[in-house]
């Protein structure tokens, strides 16, 4: 018989599950074509924040003493993601590119679907695989990041956001102001320069050049480079087309979240050339209950960048006294970037709250919308 906590262990673990729903919802969309296509993007984006008005936020926060052990379904859940990925987007290739029953524009849509899977999904759970130490699950990391052409995020991420963020070093931290339409252009030239030199002077203190085998973008490119090969074994050109399309979307799920993220929050620049420690009040955070099940908590971002060690069941949620809150979950947050006017009137007002509550002492904040404010050491 199975033992009670077992039981319980998984029946708390179950809600995360709902991610893969999305696999079934994108080869419906390839087999039956028409209007099925858009039964990803409308379950991700729309179907989630209805659940999100319906369940009403989650408060509760999880026992920090709970062991590795006791997190085995939860790890569980984004490791088996990976091969799962891998089989359902390199099957979608090869079926879509000899798919006679769908035109253009359906063949498109299943891709974009397959887009908004391996970006909600895909790279949330690189990113949570990906701050592991131990390195199976940070190659699993990669897997999926390389699913998605965007190997360097992983650099990026951890040696630049986590020490950078709230600061204008950090290309991911969008400015007050800054449309989601001027960010995401930057985001993208910005954060690959910064993750590249980030590496390369990490070799350099060690005395070693960056094209020293032990730089990880040789594993970046060298594993961009099989899943893209692999997608033209399969599909040919079109196949090639295929996984560029799902990967451009995933890219842009990817970053709209970014945007929402941390929009208009910095930390404050101290007298003596350095910057304030990382706290909650540092990142938005959102505790909408079904977003956080299908992003497996990402919207507790103020604890994770306060604690970035936590796995993410363990991840707490804060009140508006210890950090600043979304009005919406991320899919409605992300559809108002779309509409810059409609996002500044959402937020551009939270944004001056946050700054009169926490920083009543900073007069000017033009400082801190520019790019050439004092660097951090």
């Amino acid at each position: 018989m199975i033992p009670a906590a077992h039981v319980a262990r998984f029946t708390a673990a179950l809600p995360f599950f709902l991610s893969f729903l999305l696999i079934p919802l994108v080869w419906i969309g390839a087999i039956k074509g028409g209007l099925w296509v858009l039964l990803t993007p409308l379950a991700t984006w729309y179907l989630f924040s209805a659940i999100d008005i319906l369940t009403g936020l989650n408060t509760e926060n999880a026992d920090l003493g709970t062991t590795e052990r006791q997190l085995f379904w939860y790890k569980l859940l984004t490791q088996v993601w990976v091969p799962v990925q891998f089989l359902t987007l390199f099957g979608l290739i090869w079926y879509v590119s000899r798919a006679d029953h769908l035109n253009g524009w359906e063949i498109f849509g299943v891709m974009f679907g397959t887009g908004v899977m391996t970006g909600t999904v895909g790279i949330v759970y690189s990113h949570e695989l990906l701050h592991q130490r131990n390195r199976f699950e940070r190659w699993l990391g990669d897997i999926l990041l390389a699913m998605v052409l965007y190997s360097h995020f992983r650099s990026e991420h951890l040696l630049v956001h986590h020490r950078y963020v709230g600061t204008p070093r950090d290309p991911v931290t969008a400015r007050y102001n800054e449309g989601f339409h001027r960010f995401y252009p930057r985001v993208l030239r910005e954060s690959l320069q910064s993750s590249f030199r980030a590496e390369r002077d990490m070799l350099a203190r060690k005395g070693l050049p960056w094209t020293h085998r032990s730089n990880p973008f040789w594993r970046y490119w060298a594993l961009q480079a099989g899943m893209m090969l692999l997608a033209l074994a399969l599909g040919g050109w079109l196949g090639a087309v295929l996984f560029l399309v799902q990967a451009g979307v995933a890219i842009w799920q990817l970053e709209v979240v970014n945007y929402v993220e941390h929009y208009g929050l910095t930390r404050k620049h101290l007298d003596d050339g350095r910057y304030e420690h990382v706290l909650p009040r540092h990142s938005w955070n959102a505790s909408h209950r079904a977003t956080n099940w299908l992003m497996i908590n990402l919207q507790r971002h103020s604890d994770h960048h306060y604690k970035p060690d936590r796995r993410f069941p363990l991840l707490q949620t804060y009140d508006e006294s210890e950090a600043p809150q979304l009005p919406y979950g991320y899919p409605l947050m992300a559809m108002a970037a779309m509409v810059p006017p409609v996002w500044k009137r959402v937020m551009n007002p939270k944004v001056r709250a946050w700054r009169a509550r926490y920083y009543p002492e900073i007069t000017d904040w033009a400082p801190y919308n520019k790019a050439r404010h004092p660097m951090p050491r």
